[in-house]
């Protein structure tokens, strides 16, 4: 059984974020946290899963100006270490990632390598349009080449079931959903699509038994 899912994207921007929060909402026993949060003037990942999902939050390491995690800790004199990244005590968490799974963390260490020490099975977020097929099955190679596990992927956008289709021939994994831009983005309208469409057949609990 494990303690939780590993959220990641398969750019910045792609809606790993409103994933989480959907993930939360469909699964009450989840609780969520961000290791690494940058860009706090602009950005606050927390809040916003907060503010959506309602769950448990927990904060990681929060660093200002909106650039990757190893420049953010060098310009704020300090450094992000993967051993210092432990998951909190608790229920299962949904863990969100920065950015895609090769994003640095300092000199040596990436995002996959936090990955890797967490040990959580995988969620990949990935949008809908054109450049989704090479991007996301990239991202799941490098998961792959690792040895992680794929939970599924999620793809946010207008829907494109040539794009699915061919993810999860290619990819050989199930896409768990595709989320549409919700318009107003709230609790509301994230609980009815995560409840009517996210993870129908309830893929990812085999995790959790």
């Amino acid at each position: 059984m494990h303690r939780g899912l590993f959220v990641t994207g398969t750019d910045t921007g792609v809606g790993k974020t409103v994933v989480s929060a959907a993930l939360a909402l469909r699964f009450p026993f989840f609780s969520y946290w961000k290791p690494v949060q940058t860009g706090i003037e602009q950005d606050d990942d927390a809040a916003e899963v907060r503010r959506l999902a309602g769950c448990r939050v927990a904060e990681g390491i929060r660093l200002p100006r909106r650039v990757s995690p190893h420049l953010a800790a060098r310009l704020s004199g300090t450094t992000i270490r993967v051993a210092d990244l432990e998951l909190p005590d608790g229920p299962p968490w949904i863990v969100e990632g920065a950015g895609g799974v090769l994003v640095p963390l300092n000199d040596t260490e990436l995002m996959i390598d936090l990955m890797g020490a967490l040990g959580l099975p995988v969620v990949v977020v990935g949008r809908s349009s054109l450049g989704t097929i090479n991007h996301t099955l990239l991202t799941l190679e490098a998961l792959r080449a690792r040895s992680l596990r794929v939970a599924g992927v999620v793809l946010a956008g207008e829907k494109s079931a040539e794009n699915r289709t061919a993810i999860e021939q290619h990819g050989r994994v199930a896409a768990l959903g595709e989320l549409p831009w919700l318009e107003p983005l709230d609790s509301a309208h994230l609980a009815a699509w995560a409840a009517a469409e996210l993870d129908p057949r309830g893929l990812l609990l085999e995790h959790f038994r």
